[in-house]
């Protein structure tokens, strides 16, 4: 989780945000060729720092990421245990949009993802006050 140094490690916004949307270029580049597990991954490693634009900024990186996941239950059998709460917490986000195509893909990965990962993950994730998305 290096990426999550390299936000916290700066304190200017303008250049979190770049190295954000740098992030963002990676994440559409592993979606083109169909690399759902290594976009997610990219996509949930390090947490933007708590400046609104660039969570709204990493938002829209992960929203694309988990919009590309078409085998749920395969990406959660690859993904590293480490990111199931991350990933709950971009669940309930997108959840919070109220789009209904990002909606409708939220709740086939929360229903899979508390499957998977029982229902602590949805405890922390709704309980960690310091790690805000």
């Amino acid at each position: 989780m290096a990426e999550a140094e390299k936000f916290m490690g700066s304190d200017n916004v303008e250049d979190i945000l770049t190295k954000i949307e740098n992030k963002s270029l990676k994440i559409e580049s592993l979606i083109k060729p169909y690399k759902p597990i290594e976009a997610i991954k990219t996509a949930l490693e390090g947490y933007p720092p708590q400046d609104e634009r660039c969570k709204f900024a990493n938002w829209i990186g992960v929203r694309k990421a988990l919009m590309a996941i078409k085998d749920v239950e395969g990406i959660l059998r690859s993904l590293n245990p480490q990111y199931y709460d991350i990933l709950m917490k971009y669940v309930y986000r997108g959840l919070s949009t109220g789009d209904r195509t990002t909606c409708d893909q939220c709740l086939k990965i929360h229903e899979k993802l508390t499957e998977k990962a029982g229902f602590g993950c949805i405890l922390r994730s709704l309980t960690d006050t310091v790690n805000t998305i």
